[in-house]
């Protein structure tokens, strides 16, 4: 045979969609996973639509996900994430992916490396990555996961379950820490622009967060508006670099990985056009975002992302403060995105002089769209 057939599951969760396996379908050794990886999702693809494979096109569709037993004391599964280039040879295993981690639970659950009773299950999951631990909560209904509800996310189309995912101590998956300077905002020395304020947070997943107007945008384009222009794409990839190094990701720009840090063109409440058509008001957030990574923006926030911002917004001091809007919960940041508006609640405190950042919860939802086998050559 010139294919062979990996068991795998394919499941949205969120707004991203990714390929889950198990561990014990995988190689070991992540220099075996990689070109398994690649051939699964359809990378690299020059035309940047990966039409023979699983994936997308977009970063937030060209996502796998290996699920274990736990090497944690205080987890129930092991949960690896992996982001695949669309258009690129490239595995990036450095960071997490807040959307698919809603389905991790369900996915232990169904797939029975988890027992819960019906009505609330808890899964802790460890997830590897960034060596930090995640409580998933979701209904069960004979013995699964409740796909069925009332819940709505913007950029998914219905309604779903919910799930609450509670990202404990997220700060400093990748770098020193939740401020990685130390510095509640940087000045960072770009070539060809000069100076430019940033904050940077490690919430989740790395992040620098800029001011859109000091790029000259409002922070409401739409992710078209932005990838269009190949000047601005360019700049903010230089910050996004130099931020990297910053934050100790790299020794030098261009060592900076694609995945992290991503980059944030930040923004008050605005009047913005989201990709429905619909234009927000702007008394139903907080803040406004568009986000990018992997080269691409995002046509909805990353759930990592949003959870950085909402951690920012909470530090006094930041860029993302400063321009936010105050909510009548202070722990509830609403964000705008191109896709409409979801909230993400932040504790934080300063203790000792620095910043902590105690939790951050979301809510998404999530359904298993296929199950069998994935093709890669024999």
């Amino acid at each position: 045979m010139t294919q062979r057939f990996i068991p795998a599951t394919f499941i949205r969760g969120g707004s991203s969609k990714g390929v889950f396996f198990h561990a014990r379908d995988l190689p070991a050794d992540r220099g075996e996973i990689d070109p398994i990886l690649l051939a699964v999702l359809g990378s690299p693809d020059p035309y940047g639509r990966q039409l023979d494979g699983m994936g997308g096109g977009i970063s937030s569709l060209s996502k796998a996900v290996i699920i274990g037993p736990p090497t944690h004391p205080e987890a129930d599964v092991d949960y690896t994430f992996a982001q695949v280039a669309v258009d690129k040879p490239v595995v990036d295993w450095k960071g997490n992916c807040g959307n698919l981690s809603a389905a991790v639970g369900p996915f232990a659950l169904d797939e029975g490396l988890v027992r819960v009773t019906d009505g609330e299950a808890l899964v802790r999951i460890h997830q590897v990555n960034t060596r930090k631990i995640i409580h998933a909560r979701f209904p069960v209904r004979d013995g699964r996961a409740e796909v069925r509800g009332d819940f709505a996310i913007a950029g998914v189309a219905g309604t779903g379950a919910r799930i609450r995912l509670d990202f404990l101590a997220p700060g400093g998956t990748q770098t020193a820490g939740l401020l990685p300077t130390g510095r509640v905002a940087d000045v960072l020395e770009v070539e060809g622009f000069g100076s430019i304020r940033a904050t940077l947070v490690d919430a989740g997943n790395p992040a620098a967060f800029i001011d859109a107007r000091d790029v000259g945008m409002t922070g409401g384009e739409s992710p078209e508006e932005i990838e269009a222009r190949a000047d601005l794409m360019a700049l903010l990839d230089r910050i996004r670099r130099v931020a990297g190094v910053a934050m100790g990701l790299a020794d030098a720009p261009e060592g900076v990985g694609l995945a992290a840090p991503r980059i944030a063109l930040v923004a008050g409440p605005l009047a913005a056009r989201a990709l429905d058509g619909a234009v927000l008001d702007p008394r139903s957030h907080e803040v406004t975002v568009r986000m990018l990574s992997m080269e691409r923006p995002h046509r909805a926030v990353p759930m990592t992302g949003a959870m950085g911002l909402a951690v920012a917004c909470r530090v006094e001091g930041s860029i993302p403060h400063a321009l936010a809007g105050r909510g009548k919960r202070p722990e509830e940041i609403r964000v705008a995105h191109p896709s409409g508006m979801l909230t993400v609640g932040a504790e934080v405190e300063r203790r000792d002089g620095r910043w902590h950042a105690e939790s951050a919860v979301v809510f998404r939802t999530q359904r298993r769209l296929m199950q069998g086998a994935v093709a890669v050559p024999a």
